[in-house]
């Protein structure tokens, strides 16, 4: 009985330091990790650039601008294809940012396909107070070549952050970036870790 009680404690204690290590472990792997941003490609553009003011029409014929000086706003223009099924999956995100950020920020979904297929994909995913506009232009202006792909304009129509958008954390790294002052959420890490 006595044995049995000893082995049973050893290998209480046994798992109590190992319980403590795997924390130890996990600690030190939650440190290197840093939280990841919108990745930035080799773009035409750079942060804190000047947008090109654009005006373009709406699916639904009104006519908007991008970029430019806007009165305490900031746009966001998210590049999406019906195609693209990552796009698709943050779609919810966007419609969501543009209800829960209204007070500040303006949402602009923009593509270059047909407008049956834009209408089709606000219409499954519950975009009708989002405007979208089809224009290639726009994409060649702000260089994207890949989707989903988002850039965040300030109130002085300046480029305040961009990237691929893979996640809501990637969209939400734009916010971040922009409140932060930095191109990005690695740029932010990087100054950080120097000081």
């Amino acid at each position: 009985m006595l044995t049995s009680q000893i082995l049973l404690w050893t290998a209480v204690v046994v798992q109590a330091l190992l319980i403590a290590a795997l924390a130890r472990q996990v600690g030190i792997l939650h440190e290197r990790i840093a939280p990841a941003g919108a990745l930035t490609l080799h773009q035409k553009v750079e942060v804190g650039e000047v947008a090109s003011l654009m005006t373009v029409t709406t699916i639904e014929g009104a006519t908007i601008e991008i970029g430019g000086k806007r009165e305490g706003r900031s746009q966001l223009l998210f590049f999406a294809s019906p195609d693209c099924p990552v796009c698709k999956t943050l779609l919810p995100v966007v419609r969501s940012a543009a209800s829960a950020e209204a007070d500040w920020l303006d949402v602009v979904i923009a593509g270059d396909g047909t407008k049956a297929e834009y209408l089709r994909l606000r219409g499954t995913h519950g975009l009708e107070r989002v405007p979208i506009v089809l224009s290639e232009a726009v994409g060649r202006a702000f260089g994207v070549s890949k989707l989903p792909y988002a850039v965040l304009l300030d109130e002085n129509g300046r480029v305040a952050s961009l990237g691929l958008v893979n996640s809501r954390e990637h969209l939400e790294s734009l916010f971040e970036a922009k409140e932060r002052g930095v191109a990005s959420i690695q740029e932010f890490l990087a100054r950080r870790k120097e000081a």
